[in-house]
């Protein structure tokens, strides 16, 4: 079995596709005069202009890895990561049916000391290549929730306009230990 990864200072903040997760990492971060780590599919696909395919997950989950463990050298503060390996997994499996098994692997064994969860009640917007519709947001979520669920993750579930999201995780990041 492989080993869980732990990581200490970092909080994951999961979601569907337009649920704020890069407004409120960015806004945690300044709130907690920390630093966050965008989501590297975002670059990816601004980049290449186009999403990308089964074989290019694995690279795009480890570099989100290489980007995090860099914030975390850079910082002695909490660490807001805008999505972690369960995400790419998740949209492996939902976009290609299938989940390289490193992958796999880095999304059951990742841990954080609190995973934060957007919940899909704001307003959708279109993105480019990036967001597909509010049907799919809606799948997605309920997808993260039962995966979150099945490796046994403990999640805060964060809802309402931004500064009430704030609050909330303000209120769980109180009772973080990491």
């Amino acid at each position: 079995m492989a080993q869980i990864a732990v990581m200490n200072r970092s909080i994951a903040i999961l979601g569907a596709e337009s649920t704020g997760k890069s407004t409120l990492a960015e806004a945690l971060a300044t709130h907690y005069g920390s630093v966050w780590v965008p989501e590297y599919l975002r670059e990816f696909v601004d980049l290449h202009q186009a999403t990308p395919c089964e074989e290019e997950q694995l690279g795009i989950a480890l570099t989100q890895i290489e980007r995090e463990e860099a914030a975390v050298r850079r910082s002695d503060g909490w660490i807001f990561c805008d999505t972690t390996p369960l995400m790419t997994a998740l949209y492996s499996a939902f976009y290609f049916g299938h989940v390289d098994a490193e992958l796999a692997a880095l999304a059951a064994n990742r841990r954080y000391a609190l995973t934060l969860v957007t919940a899909p009640d704001t307003p959708w917007v279109a993105d480019g290549l990036q967001r597909e519709s509010a049907s799919v947001r809606r799948t997605v979520h309920a997808n993260l929730i039962a995966l979150l669920e099945q490796y046994g993750c403990d999640y805060r579930l964060l809802s309402g306009a931004l500064p009430e999201r704030l609050r909330q995780a303000e209120n769980a990041l109180s009772h973080c230990t990491g």
